[in-house]
């Protein structure tokens, strides 16, 4: 039986989950009524019984009260099936959204905007703005199969973040070894789902589980709590039996309501992030319990396993512990409260409880989730490797000549029916590309193309090329520069500003022997006019090339391609054709070598009813 394609395996299993979502909706349907049935007829016998006078008819409402419970818990677990079926369908309907950069129907799962992972400077966020890193339709939104605010995080920062080639190479063995794992991947990205949080109550959460306990440090305090409750009981126990006529129990509960009112206000940061989080807590232990169990090969995955801990101090099962002990301390906001905290010390003994926890498991939450993040990156690094299996994984190393090559290079956000690939050389110091071509010819999406790819390529997954060989490098762009009227920064400044960050890149990696920078340079300098801009640009590019740096640039000045040797020219080209609706501009988007010998400027004025001065009757043999 041939292999099933990618949009074949995700409908199939479209289909499948739904089909089994409705089977489990009906039958927790049947369980509701049949629930309600059970509860009407333990009340009718109770009621009939007591009545009646009838023992035996009220004692049977006993059992049926005992099968009311037992369908409650079979209700909820038709409920959690039915739930994880409608998840993975969703997961199903998402990976078909993908495959057609249906972007309306993707969810878009990014960190807090401050986050760790946030563009840390200019530099950083002027090439996720250039390359559409981040935000809508961007390589976060392809890739955002990551739940947890530590998996959005991680994505995020080795998007941003170049990778040193040895970890590279660590992170696609793990994304090739993850890539057919379909329903491991599915399952760890339900279970991460229903443990989601917003991130200023993940971030506070992380905080207390690193910081130091309270009651725990004070040990009387400690051991007050502890005694006085067992007195109180012990005591109302005695004068119950008839061993004293003292009600000796009413200092004990004096001295709890005391403790209380002294001491109880400390505790409440501690109960305030066990508060609503059982059932989370739990959900994490889950996604903990399920990648930590996973058979793995690759180092990277090994490495993961092994900073979750293994036997009682695993992950999972600290924070099944936890979430027990949350679960405890929700009665802390019940109608109970009064009787169980003056009666028990019921506060304080999950504050003891918990902070037992802190303090052995609290400051290992941290690599904890760290290495959960990192997972996930590789998980959603390795959906797109399933989802596209002709692409290829990178070569990168230092030892790679000081060029970029790719064969069949295309831009990874565009759908695959629309992407177009093309052979691409950038390098070697000395030289720069230089891309030439009319107005929507493929110019820009072909730069874009090339920094997206490097992205991916040194976050360590695949690329949209047949083959991509590279060395380490350090990404420079200048494509969308915007001025700025709250800094009265005009155009032309802003795009001053920007290539005078690329040149102090490329000259401080100089001075420091590296990385390579590669820049991408789109139609620079327009905002002045054309004779300063030719020379303005010529003098830039000419020290870019001459720090060693290597690049791209894409114009209309045709002028530039006279800068003797430096300049290897590339192109693309259009053709008008006669339409049904008139003159029509057509592109192929292929990269051809030489320099563009066709403009079409004025004969898209004429297109779109400008006045041009050109006759818009196009022969269509031409």
């Amino acid at each position: 039986m041939p292999s099933l394609s990618p949009q074949e395996r995700y409908e199939e299993r479209a289909a499948r989950f739904a089909a089994l979502r409705d089977q489990e909706a009906a039958r927790w349907s049947r369980v509701a009524n049949l629930r309600l049935f059970v509860a009407a007829g333990a009340a009718l016998a109770l009621a009939l019984g007591l009545w009646r006078g009838l023992p035996l008819l009220a004692w049977a409402a006993a059992p049926l009260a005992a099968a009311f419970l037992a369908l409650v818990a079979y209700h909820n677990h038709l409920r959690a099936r039915r739930d994880r079926f409608a998840a993975l369908h969703a997961l199903s309907l998402e990976g078909l959204a993908r495959l057609r950069r249906d972007w309306q129907a993707l969810p878009l799962r990014q960190p807090a905007p401050d986050g760790e992972a946030a563009p840390q400077g200019e530099h950083e966020g002027h090439i996720a703005a250039d390359l559409d890193l981040l935000g809508p339709s961007s390589l976060q939104h392809l890739l955002g199969t990551a739940r947890t605010p530590a998996g959005l995080a991680t994505l995020q920062a080795w998007l941003l973040r170049p990778a040193p080639p040895e970890r590279v190479r660590e992170r696609q063995e793990a994304v090739a070894e993850l890539a057919p794992q379909l329903d491991l991947r599915d399952d760890v990205a339900v279970l991460a789902g229903q443990a989601g949080e917003s991130q200023a109550r993940y971030e506070r959460f992380a905080a207390w589980a690193a910081g130091e306990p309270w009651l725990l440090r004070n040990p009387i305090l400690l051991w007050l709590t502890r005694l006085s409750p067992l007195a109180l009981v012990a005591s109302a126990v005695a004068q119950a039996v008839g061993l004293t006529p003292l009600p000796l129990w009413g200092l004990f509960l004096a001295l709890n309501i005391l403790l209380t009112m002294l001491f109880g206000w400390r505790g409440q940061e501690t109960l305030a992030q066990l508060y609503d989080r059982g059932e989370l807590l739990a959900a994490y232990a889950a996604v903990f319990e399920r990648v930590a169990s996973a058979p793995a090969q690759a180092a990277a995955l090994r490495s993961i396993q092994a900073r979750m801990g293994e036997g009682p101090g695993r992950a999972d099962r600290q924070l099944r512990r936890l979430s027990l002990i949350a679960a405890g301390a929700e009665l802390s906001r019940s109608l109970l409260y009064p009787a169980l905290q003056f009666g028990l010390l019921w506060g304080f003994q999950f504050i003891a409880l918990a902070e037992g926890w802190q303090r052995a498991s609290g400051r290992r939450l941290g690599p904890w989730l760290d290495a959960l993040g990192e997972w996930e990156a590789l998980a959603a690094l390795a959906a797109l490797a399933h989802d596209h299996p002709a692409w290829a994984f990178p070569t990168v190393d230092a030892a790679e000549p000081p060029r970029l090559s790719a064969r069949a290079l295309g831009h990874p956000l565009l759908p695959p029916e629309r992407c177009v690939p093309n052979d691409v050389a950038v390098g070697p110091p000395g030289s720069f590309l230089l891309i030439t071509g009319s107005n929507m010819s493929g110019k820009s999406t072909l730069l874009r193309a090339i920094g997206v790819n490097v992205t991916l390529a040194q976050a360590g997954g695949p690329v949209c090329a047949q083959e991509l060989r590279l060395p380490p490098l350090a990404l420079a762009t200048s494509m969308r520069v915007q001025d700025s009227l709250a800094q009265g920064v005009s155009y032309f400044m802003a795009e001053l500003r920007r290539l005078k960050a690329i040149v102090d890149l490329v000259e401080a990696a100089r001075r420091a022997g590296g990385p390579l920078v590669l820049y991408l340079l789109d139609e620079i300098l327009q905002g002045t006019n054309s004779a300063e801009r030719l020379v303005a640009a010529r003098r830039v590019i000419s020290h870019l090339v001459a720090c060693g740096a290597i690049g791209v640039v894409s114009t209309h000045d045709l002028a530039l391609a006279e800068m003797g040797d430096l300049a290897r020219l590339a192109h693309f080209s259009e053709h008008f054709v006669e339409g049904p609706e008139g003159p029509e501009m057509r592109f192929d988007y292929t990269l051809r070598p030489g320099l563009a010998v066709t403009t079409n400027a004025l004969k898209l004025m004429a297109i779109v009813g400008l006045p041009s001065g050109q006759d818009t009757t196009i022969d269509a043999r031409t």
